[in-house]
């Protein structure tokens, strides 16, 4: 079973930037997918950012299209995702999550431990 580990939640100003990565435990040769997501209080887990590793396809939700990027690192064990223009309604625990399909939650079983971006107004 792949182990995720998420680091670089923390407070930002509205308008803020900041950088999470996730790195798997998993084989670095094999290619899956991996993707971020998000649960904010009192909703539903939502999708933010996806990439098939080793392939390198991309996907977005479309609330951050033009402002988040996702990206692997030197190995494929490593993603990241770099949040611009971060706006208060964006407050919520960030989840990485890997072998899975797109930003389809329910096709998800390994997950991090989560971490919390808070954006202040």
């Amino acid at each position: 079973q792949v182990q995720l580990v998420e680091s670089g939640g923390g407070e930002v100003e509205a308008g803020g930037s900041l950088r999470l990565s996730c790195v798997a435990s998993g084989d670095p040769a094999a290619n899956y997918y991996m993707a971020w997501f998000r649960q904010a209080p009192g909703k539903d887990r939502e999708g933010v950012a996806g990439v098939y590793t080793g392939v390198g396809s991309l996907e977005y939700a479309a609330s951050v299209k033009g402002r988040f990027t996702i990206s692997q690192g030197n190995t494929k064990t490593t993603v990241y995702l770099d949040m611009n223009s971060l706006e208060p309604e964006e407050n919520a625990v960030y989840y990485c999550a890997a072998g899975g399909l797109r930003l389809d939650t329910s096709k998800y079983y390994c997950w991090g431990q989560g971490t919390q971006v808070t954006v202040s107004s």
